[in-house]
């Protein structure tokens, strides 16, 4: 089937989404579980999991010291006290001795330290998790890396620029004919070139295309496209269309 729909191909636009539906068909006819519903993939944004405990510890925490707080003012309703009843449980500590203020000033503060830890534990462990990811991005990309490095450029918020006057701008560049003075030492350059014996031109060959897909990873992430490598190592009737129009 993909011969025919390859025939009417008329770029490498084309020959990917056609490819693409073949792979989606495959997987809808041996029942795979597909990954997504669009094609452009994205980067999980999920919260680690040891991360959301340790901020789930920090939320309870300040929602204790903020009992605390109020009890210690002179709120005395039964929800409150229960609360802070359940802050001094497995102590010896009542709430109607007298030096119980003294004990809520420490019990708070001793939260806020460990409120404190675990905020320093995230910032350590997320840097160290950063520095890693860079660390093993340079050894495989650098590019990418490098342009996640750059800082993203701040655009205006004023007016754009007039259409009209935008148009006549750069039509005044590469519509209006230019007669350029070259020089003599263009025909200096021109015949010091003339010796040199031109490049042949490049063929790609199905071959070439099939020996490049070969030695690429099955299922590496992949692109906008969102076409694995696997499919293209094994619909291989598309190896000459891909050929003739790289």
């Amino acid at each position: 089937m993909l011969v025919t729909y390859l025939k009417a191909s008329r770029g490498l636009c084309e020959t990917d989404s056609i490819v693409f539906g073949a792979a989606v068909a495959a997987c809808r006819i041996i029942g795979a579980k597909l990954p997504m519903a669009g094609r452009a993939t994205k980067q999980s944004s999920a919260i680690p999991a040891w991360r959301k405990r340790i901020e789930d510890r920090i939320a309870k925490a300040r929602a204790l010291i903020g009992r605390l707080i109020s009890f210690r003012s002179g709120n005395n309703r039964p929800r409150v006290v229960r609360t802070v009843r359940m802050a001094f449980a497995g102590t010896n500590i009542s709430l109607s001795q007298p030096d119980i203020t003294q004990k809520l000033t420490e019990r708070i503060d001793d939260l806020k330290q460990k409120i404190a830890a675990w905020g320093k534990r995230i910032r350590r462990v997320t840097e160290r998790s950063r520095r890693f990811n860079q660390n093993r991005l340079f050894q495989s990309d650098r590019k990418r890396l490098y342009k996640s490095l750059e800082r993203p450029e701040v655009c205006g918020a004023g007016p754009g620029p007039d259409q009209a006057n935008t148009v006549v701008f750069w039509r005044g560049l590469w519509s209006e004919p230019v007669n350029h003075s070259e020089g003599l030492w263009t025909e200096v350059v021109a015949s010091q070139c003339a010796s040199i014996t031109p490049m042949d031109p490049v063929i790609i060959t199905p071959d070439d295309v099939a020996d490049a897909v070969r030695r690429a990873p099955n299922w590496k992430s992949p692109g906008l496209d969102g076409l694995h490598h696997y499919w293209l190592k094994w619909f291989m009737v598309c190896h000459a269309v891909l050929a003739r129009q790289f």
